[in-house]
């Protein structure tokens, strides 16, 4: 018997691994939705599948995530990394993550949890959706919104709503696996 999985999936093992185990599942750790945030910021105008296979080498490239290390990059390091094949040489994203993580920083030295911050435009808890086909799932929303302007407002970039959306449904603040998909959650 096939396993039905959501449609944007291909015959990629990473891809339905990712699908499977990754895509959809609540995160609620800060840093790792921080890493979260800045990976799909580097899909704009590209697939995912693409960041998807690079994802180890920005983890190698951007020292794990640590906005702490990532924030004290300068332009030697970022000139460095736009020479890296295993990421997207792009000098606009490249500078977007070390923005972020002093941005991430600046919040978080305020005394705000980012998690909650974040979690905080659904309500704490996911929203389960009830797709039937890849139609009616929307490109984002008005939560996509209010997380794109208030992201925005503390100084992050390469967050639009359409990429606060992906991340949405990343991070499992919001579940659009498909109703047949075998991820979807039947309780």
């Amino acid at each position: 018997m096939d396993i039905v999985r959501c449609g944007w999936v291909t015959d990629d093992p990473l891809y339905q691994e990712y699908h499977d185990k990754v895509w959809g599942r609540p995160v609620y750790d800060a840093k790792e939705l921080f890493a979260k945030l800045c990976l799909d910021g580097q899909q704009a105008g590209l697939s995912w599948l693409t960041i998807l296979k690079k994802q180890a080498n920005y983890e190698r490239a951007f020292a794990g995530f640590d906005p702490q290390v990532i924030a004290g990059f300068d332009q030697a390091k970022i000139e460095e990394l736009l020479q890296d094949p295993g990421i997207v040489r792009n000098r606009a994203k490249v500078n977007s993550i070390v923005r972020n993580a002093k941005a991430y920083l600046a919040f978080v030295e305020q005394g705000n949890d980012f998690s909650e911050f974040l979690w905080g435009f659904v309500g704490g808890v996911p929203k389960v959706n009830r797709f039937e086909t890849l139609t009616q799932v929307p490109a984002q929303t008005t939560e996509s919104e209010a997380m794109s302007k208030a992201l925005k407002k503390l100084g992050f970039n390469f967050c639009g709503p359409t990429i606060c959306y992906a991340f949405m449904q990343a991070v499992g603040m919001v579940n659009d696996h498909l109703l047949d998909c075998c991820c979807y959650p039947h309780d």
